[in-house]
């Protein structure tokens, strides 16, 4: 026997699969012996046959490959478990969704004129991030022993479910792990913890400018990870939740983790407008000002103190001095959310997002800064975007139960 065949399990069809007899109704797959088609009788087996079955249909003739599948489990793609597993991921996403840009809010400044960084955020938003990471990295090690149903097979019947654990783990490489493995690495846990202390330079500055960067670059594909999850919830049931309240709920976590995203993104970008400002104030009072001045740690340097105290940074860094634009990162400054607590920030920011992603942005006032107005109209096109989801997830909703409807009372 060739070794390097495929191995398939048939579905049947429903029509048959009513005459036949059920087994553990399981959610692995474990081929019984009673239920198994006899494929070596009379006429034998024939070259043509086998050259026809490209791939060998499991039997009692093919005992070392029975032995094989008894022995191991491989997880049904349209078994319970499976639709349970991704409902439960489709919550960890969301939950990583949300805690990712809490990121953004680790620095803060001080009123000594620097910037730090908030310990106990930081190790708290650590502990969470790695327990998230966890379900990423469990699904990964799931898609490596589930089964799938041959394309060239879905025909007719409900197609053949290819079992060849090589076959499962090429399909998986080729088609979605990268993707999988780039969302489960725990970068910012890195960057935070042994990248950035290890920089040369001003430790503020590559610290924003690096989360900035590692966040948004692993938030896409987490982000991307919701919409096939979604895809097989509904193929399974017919729509995402099985309550009309779940459903409107689900839509207002998108729209309040867009929110989310974009209050905290603005408050990181306005203490970069604000470090901006003290350096054009600096290029102003050189040589006794430094970059490094603005990392408190070095608060006591006696350096630093004496062109403190000597400096007027503080009169002309603020929005009502008009001495620097600042555009719409001037409330930041004015309500002093950038030196304010974890709590206060974080609703203030989640306001900020919430109120212009309903305007539209419309309520913007922008500076000439590139950067800004590309960010204003980031804001602008999320909202025309997620009101068009919203739209698009009430009628597929209305669609789903009223077909799910008419297969009940038909």
């Amino acid at each position: 026997m060739a070794a390097d065949c495929s191995r398939f399990v048939r579905f049947q069809d429903d029509a048959e699969l009513a005459k036949l007899p059920t087994t553990n109704g399981g959610n692995g797959i474990k081929p019984n012996e009673t239920q198994v088609a006899e494929t070596s009788g009379e006429k034998g087996l024939k070259k043509d046959t086998r050259k026809f079955l490209k791939a060998r249909v499991l039997s009692r003739v093919f005992s070392e490959d029975y032995e094989k599948v008894r022995k191991r489990t491989l997880l049904d793609p349209r078994a319970q478990t499976i639709h349970r597993w991704n409902k439960i991921l489709l919550v960890a996403c969301l939950v990583s969704l949300f805690v990712d840009p809490l990121f953004f809010y680790l620095p803060l400044v001080r009123d000594e004129v620097c910037i730090d960084i908030g310990t106990t955020l930081e190790v708290f938003l650590t502990m969470i991030r790695s327990m998230a990471d966890v379900f990423y990295m469990i699904q990964i090690l799931l898609k490596f022993r589930t089964a799938y149903v041959a394309p060239s097979s879905r025909v007719f019947g409900r197609g053949d479910l290819v079992i060849d654990s090589s076959k499962i783990a090429t399909r998986y490489l080729i088609k979605g792990f990268w993707l999988d493995f780039v969302a489960a690495l725990p970068l910012p846990q890195a960057l935070i913890w042994i990248v950035i202390p290890n920089l040369g330079g001003s430790t503020m500055a590559n610290t924003k400018n690096v989360l900035r960067f590692i966040i948004i670059f692993q938030y896409l594909p987490r982000l991307f990870l919701i919409f096939p999850l979604s895809s097989q919830i509904i193929k399974a049931t017919g729509v995402v939740t099985e309550t009309a309240w779940a459903g409107a709920a689900y839509n207002l976590v998108l729209y309040m983790l867009a929110s989310h995203f974009l209050g905290a993104s603005w408050y990181l970008l306005s203490i970069e407008r604000q470090e901006a400002c003290w350096r054009s104030v600096c290029d102003m009072e050189e040589p006794s000002c430094q970059y490094g001045f603005f990392d408190c740690k070095r608060v006591e340097d006696s350096l630093r103190a004496s062109w403190f105290i000597a400096s007027n940074i503080t009169i002309l860094c603020s929005p009502k001095a008009n001495f620097y634009q600042f555009g719409i990162y001037g409330d930041a400054v004015t309500s002093q959310v950038t030196t304010s607590s974890f709590f206060h920030k974080y609703f203030f920011c989640l306001w900020w997002g919430l109120r212009n992603l309903s305007s539209l942005g419309q309520g913007l006032l922008t500076s000439t800064f590139v950067g800004e107005i590309m960010f204003a109209i980031v804001v602008a096109t999320l909202g025309l975007v997620l009101f068009g989801l919203l739209i698009g997830n009430m009628q597929n909703s209305n669609f789903g139960r009223h077909t799910c409807n008419q297969q009940l009372f038909a």
